[in-house]
């Protein structure tokens, strides 16, 4: 807006050097440039679907009977934040070193803030559009989540899942007493990036599911060698091993009577 008397004869808007309307003519060739008022008391023009390419001086120019004025303003576009290029969901394995991604856009410049959700609470935190990890831990994976904050508009927020793959441990394997003619059942715990598969052996034997009354169940973390009807000779040592393509480990299981 421009406000202007009677004493004013010609009128202007010019955005930096170039003309935008002299009076009521358009001079300008932008089609979302047009004017609003032209009286005795105000000459206005409107910018419809503002672009950041509009920031900058605007000039009303007024001529009177003994010289003319400008009037400046500046115009200040505010762009809300938006996450433009982010890191794709990425699976490594432990000990690698990951770079995380995450590449914002915004006026003012958005502040890009990375952070792991950590389920432990240990998780970290980054003032930085790229987030280093050296040496990832299996205890690093899971989900990313980057905002970028300017205070325009909401944050823009986006995640990212890190996989780390590592080798099987075996957690939980414990000793099980049966009594002959009752179900008698070994249990192998391992944690493993990918899921470790599981063998049982008994000596150098490799046990196979329904034989001589056994049966192994494989599911998830853990797996299960059931006897249904226990027998003196059951009773020994039985090793688990689970394997995944980084490694395997294995323990040793004894069934008393």
């Amino acid at each position: 807006r421009c406000t202007v008397d009677d004493r004013v004869t010609r009128v202007a808007w010019l955005n930096r050097s170039t003309i935008l309307y002299a009076g009521n003519d358009k001079w300008s060739i932008d089609n979302r440039v047009v004017i609003l008022s032209n009286t005795k008391t105000q000459y206005s023009i409107k910018i419809h679907n503002v672009d950041v390419y509009d920031e900058g001086p605007y000039t009303c120019s007024v001529q009177t009977d003994n010289h003319p004025k400008t009037s400046r303003v500046h115009l200040i576009v505010q762009v809300p934040p938006q996450i433009v290029n982010i890191s794709s969901d990425i699976t490594v394995n432990e000990g690698s070193s990951v770079t995380l991604m995450c590449l914002a856009f915004g006026r003012p410049e958005p502040t890009v803030t990375p952070r792991h959700l950590s389920g432990k609470g240990q998780g970290f935190v980054s003032e930085d559009e790229y987030l280093e990890i050296t040496g990832i831990t299996r205890e690093q994976s899971g989900e990313y989540e980057c905002s970028a904050v300017n205070d325009v508009a909401v944050p823009d927020v986006r995640k990212v899942k890190v996989t780390v793959n590592y080798p099987p441990y075996i957690s939980n394997a414990k000793n099980t007493g049966a009594s002959v003619g009752q179900k008698g059942i070994l249990q192998c715990e391992a944690s493993a990036v990918p899921v470790a598969e599981f063998q049982w052996f008994k000596e150098d034997t490799r046990l196979a599911n329904g034989l001589e009354g056994v049966r192994i169940e494989s599911k998830g973390r853990l797996s299960t060698l059931t006897f249904f009807n226990v027998s003196e000779k059951d009773y020994g040592n039985y090793t688990c091993v689970a394997t995944n393509k980084l490694g395997n480990t294995n323990a040793s299981i004894i069934l008393y009577g």
